[in-house]
């Protein structure tokens, strides 16, 4: 197994650079610019379907409160007091 196929292996488990370069033997600078090369490698060969015909896109927005002021939420939200 080449180091290259060993970083990739050890980036799919999401380690730090610094990680890596432990795991490799490497200095730190160059397990960065290992990962950066093969990032960039992934992204130039991945190919992005055409959309075509309706697509549906979805957005959430999620208020998580303030805590012990429901009122600042209901302002924010647009709601009278009476609609909650």
């Amino acid at each position: 197994m080449t180091t290259l196929d060993r970083c990739l292996y050890l980036m799919g488990l999401n380690l730090s650079h610094r990680q890596i370069a432990h795991e490799l033997g490497l200095n730190e600078d160059d397990a960065q610019n290992m990962t950066r090369s093969l990032r960039q490698g992934v992204v130039e060969a991945s190919i992005t379907p055409p959309l075509a015909g309706t697509v549906e896109i979805d957005e959430v927005y999620l208020v998580a409160g303030h805590k012990g002021q429901s009122d600042l939420v209901k302002k924010n939200l647009g709601l009278a007091a009476d609609d909650v």
